[in-house]
């Protein structure tokens, strides 16, 4: 690590620039559990069998997990942390490997149980005795699972295992969810016990104001009072990275929360599954999702790449903002557009991210043709923001955080009803709402407009036939929201809803005195 210009430059193998006191990785005492054992033993469908979803990308290719996959997980009552981790291998050759072994490093280091897992169909091997020489010299507890059993034969095989001498052993198939349970009970019994913490305050235990729900009967009355609770926005907020492939999104994400949570190498791929790490920054919990490149879907290959695509494109569906990263020697491509309408399509805030800002000249005109460029191609959504960043450098990191808590603050906004209606007869007032071509007497009105719902800010208007809206006329609206309150770098969403209040005309219905025949059967 060097430093030039007052710039700190690092090598993406080496030291990353160190994180602000205000920006950590959230620790929390919920115990955790490590899944370690070979290539290819079934750890990741164990993990995903535990969690009763698909999280992690199960194949029968060697190597497919390389970063470890962290989530929360219960078992009767009793949360715990749940970490995949890559197969460890006697002898990694090859920079990924290595970092795989580094990684399932780390989860045994920072794990509270270990479940060590290995091949009935394979039976005993060397790695094996190597695993569980090294688990011998830990103090914490291990729990040897034998995976594959699925019948009586092989059960019987598996008892060669008994010669690792591991005390907990279990017999399972994650496949079947055989012996899953019985996992689950000697895990929660070999966990650390729960701290319990006194929360009782001694020294102020005298109440000075009446407790909530204690008044006597003669001051319950006026206890109540008809003012709304003021809303409060959420402090939890979740950020998926996405991108193109080598754009640097992983490199990103270990700048963001100083240490390395995901594998970073030129070769193209290298993140597979879509990674999870809380940061807590400015008094907000941010969840960051790392997530594979994703390339046009001609050029995507069957198998591991379409999975990784499909977590990728599903964790911009379960984020709040989307931060799009781009490459600063390679801008706006139409498959950065193509990610961007992604997040359009889910209604998600964006954020454009020009990546490597330290790779060419910068000045302020070439600042403004990159916002030009970016605005060009993403002209259906010219307001976004962008940031100019550079993850191996760090720099630009905390504007790029400020910004999203900003856009995050603007998507949490709420509009008061009365607000609403005084910009809707302005604006009804300004531009008429448009004919319908060759039926002069057919015209839109509207009624009212509410706000419905936050992240993305959502407002109901209520109009005569919705069939009538026309698409300039909903952007007319649109802009007029964004200028009177200050929606300037979000996403807005219009619905239009047929009036309640609307009559319909009543068509064919006839009195029984219209019809003589029908009179006289009244009569009789």
């Amino acid at each position: 690590m060097t430093t030039i210009d007052d710039t700190t430059i690092v090598d993406p193998d080496g030291e990353l620039p160190p994180a602000p006191a205000e920006r950590r990785v959230v620790t929390d005492a919920t115990p955790m559990v490590a899944i370690i054992g070979r290539p290819n033993v079934g750890k990741s469908s164990l993990f995903n069998r535990i969690l009763s979803r698909r999280h992690a990308i199960v194949s029968e290719v060697a190597g497919t997990t390389r970063d470890r996959l962290i989530s929360r997980a219960s078992w009767k009552g009793r949360p715990f942390l749940l970490v995949d981790t890559g197969g460890l291998e006697d002898d990694p050759e090859g920079n990924i490997p290595q970092r795989v072994q580094q990684q399932a490093d780390m989860a045994m280091g920072a794990a509270d149980l270990i479940v060590f897992l290995t091949d009935a169909i394979q039976g005993l091997t060397a790695t094996d005795e190597a695993v569980a020489q090294r688990l011998r010299r830990t103090d914490k507890p291990v729990i040897l699972a034998v995976n594959k059993v699925d019948n009586d034969n092989r059960e019987l095989a598996a008892s060669e295992f008994y010669a690792l001498g591991l005390t907990d052993t279990a017999f399972i198939s994650a496949y079947h969810n055989y012996g899953i349970y019985d996992l689950l009970d000697r895990v929660v019994e070999l966990l650390p016990a729960p701290e319990l913490v006194d929360l009782w305050d001694y020294e102020n235990d005298v109440a000075e104001e009446p407790v909530a729900g204690w008044e006597d009967d003669e001051d319950s009355d006026s206890a109540e009072t008809d003012t709304e609770p003021e809303y409060v926005p959420p402090t939890e907020m979740r950020l998926a990275i996405v991108g193109r492939t080598n754009v640097g999104k992983s490199l990103l994400t270990n700048t963001i929360i100083g240490e390395e949570r995901s594998i970073v190498s030129p070769v193209a791929g290298t993140t597979r599954d879509a990674l999870d790490t809380e940061v807590a920054y400015k008094d907000h919990l941010i969840t960051l999702v790392d997530t594979a490149g994703i390339r046009r879907p001609g050029q995507v290959q069957r198998g591991i790449e379409r999975y990784s695509v499909l977590r990728a494109v599903n964790a911009v569906r379960r984020s709040d903002i989307t931060l799009l990263i781009t490459d600063a020697t390679e801008l706006a491509t139409a498959q950065d557009a193509h990610i961007a309408g992604l997040a359009w399509d889910t209604n998600r805030g964006l954020i454009v991210v020009v990546n490597k800002w330290d790779l060419v000249n910068r000045n302020r005109f070439r600042m403004e043709r990159v916002l030009h460029r970016v605005q060009e191609r993403l002209h259906f959504m010219s307001y976004v923001p962008v940031c100019f960043t550079s993850a191996l450098t760090g720099e630009g990191i905390e504007e790029l955080l400020d910004t999203a808590l900003s856009l995050w603050e603007e998507r949490q906004k709420r509009v008061p009803y009365r607000e609403l209606q005084y910009l809707l007869a302005d604006a009804v007032s300004a531009h008429t709402p448009p004919s319908q071509r060759g039926n002069i007497r057919n015209r839109l009105r509207i009624r009212r407009v509410r706000q419905v719902g936050v992240n993305p800010p959502t407002f109901a208007i209520s109009v005569n036939d919705p069939k009538l809206v026309h698409f300039s006329y909903r952007r007319y609206l649109e802009n007029q929201i964004r200028d009177r309150f200050g929606f300037d770098r979000t996403h807005l969403r219009l619905i239009f809803r047929p009036d309640r209040d609307e009559r319909t005309p009543r068509s064919g219905i006839r009195s029984p005195g219209a019809n003589p025949a029908r009179r006289a059967s009244a009569r009789r």
